[in-house]
């Protein structure tokens, strides 16, 4: 099959790889409309679970995204003047343009062809293709062409967000929580590269308002943010894109779901396909995984065995998020509703902060739920039942909302 990927992101990239590794003759190309090089943003999380899955499928690339990560483990947490410590899980971090750059070189050495600075407008501009995969990220032209065919929704939410970096290289998942004479602002941070780490700042809308921080110049909101989060940086720089104006950066994240991933030859992959709250950290690896998935039921067909294929990934994808997009839009919620537990001890805000995916949290006075949660954790029967119940229950009620 002649296979046109638009988008050069992960998704896109990762499934040329697999495509190609699994059927050579499939002539792959991947369309990315900056130029080589040009990528934006910062540092991406993701789990060891999918360092293994990756490492099953293609040993070469996963070894290079190894080889070119940072761990952590647990989270630091300052609230105010108060600070608080939690020894938690392992998490694995890599710069962004690295991942890229190295899913790029592997997918160029196994004959796929990559075009740069190419704007490819309309699923019409690529006739001769067997399949176009729509990897154009969450604002999709490709997809925006057949909103209606795919039943696309887009919500945004409440709080206002921008995505930085800065030149302290933190050791463990820190988040910073600071009151102001207009509502409080936070941020979290991780280190990605021995130089750099992600700075994640996030506020309500009437706080982002009441700072000024939608009319401040870039280096002014930069200082700003810097002062306020001194303690965190340790006089290190924060650091943002140069390429559009601060108030620019500022978005109210949204969540894109689909009724049907496909239309015809057209198949959605990544953001195109679903988005989820930055605040899990899942974006890279639901990308990759639907790649993964992809490239499965592709395996070695045909252009007649398309609709079948297409039909199985959308089936399998939809199914694998149910649990995630629960976490996700929880999570969100979780900060949105700030201010019903930044009152509790630091420690106990922090478990909450950590159980922010939970469907019940919402429901239970905050402190109930913290030591019924602390009882439940003593408890190795409980523990196991929670742990079983937990995610049947998001899922459950994650499949009553609209589709994915």
């Amino acid at each position: 099959m002649k296979i046109d990927c638009v988008g050069g992101g992960p998704a896109s990239l990762y499934l040329a790889i697999l495509v190609k590794l699994r059927e050579p003759a499939h002539e792959v190309t991947v369309h990315e409309r900056h130029a080589a090089g040009a990528v934006h943003g910062w540092g991406v999380t993701y789990w060891p679970d999918l360092l293994e899955e990756l490492r099953g499928h293609d040993p070469e690339s996963a070894r290079a995204i190894a080889e070119h990560s940072v761990s952590w483990r647990g989270g630091f947490a300052y609230v105010g003047d108060r600070t608080t410590a939690h020894d938690g899980d392992v998490g694995h971090a890599i710069g962004r343009h690295r991942l890229r750059t190295i899913l790029a070189d592997r997918a160029r050495e196994l004959g796929v062809r990559l075009e740069y600075g190419v704007e490819i407008g309309g699923r019409e501009e690529l006739p001769d293709a067997d399949l176009v995969v729509a990897g154009d990220g969450a604002h999709s032209r490709l997809r925006t062409q057949s909103a209606a065919h795919f039943g696309t929704r887009v919500t945004t939410g409440a709080n206002r967000f921008i995505w930085l970096a800065t030149t302290r290289v933190f050791t463990a998942f820190t988040f910073a929580f600071v009151e102001t004479a207009h509502g409080w602002i936070w941020c979290y941070a991780y280190g990605y590269s021995g130089e750099h780490s992600t700075c994640v700042v996030e506020c309500s809308e009437a706080t982002w308002t009441g700072l000024g921080l939608d009319r401040l110049d870039h280096g002014d909101a930069l200082r700003l943010l810097e002062s306020l989060f001194a303690e965190m940086l340790d006089g290190h720089a924060l650091l943002g894109r140069t390429d559009i104006e601060s108030h620019a950066q500022w978005q109210a994240f949204p969540t894109v779901t689909n009724e049907t991933w496909s239309h015809g030859n057209l198949a959605l992959i990544g953001d195109a396909a679903h988005t989820t709250h930055y605040s899990i950290g899942a974006g890279t690896s639901l990308a990759l995984r639907d790649a993964v998935c992809l490239s499965r039921t592709l395996g070695s067909t045909g252009p007649a065995g398309l609709p079948v294929a297409l039909a199985r990934y959308e089936r399998e994808r939809k199914q694998a998020l149910l649990s995630v997009q629960s976490a996700a839009r929880h999570s969100a919620q979780w900060y949105e509703n700030l201010p019903r537990y930044i009152g509790l001890e630091p420690r106990q805000m922090f478990a909450l902060l950590g159980q922010r995916h939970s469907p019940l949290l919402p429901y239970v006075p905050p402190q109930l739920y913290y030591h019924l949660d602390q009882t439940v954790g003593r408890l190795p029967s409980l523990r196991r039942l929670k742990q079983s119940l937990g995610p049947r229950l998001a899922r459950a009620l994650q499949s009553r909302r609209p589709p994915a």
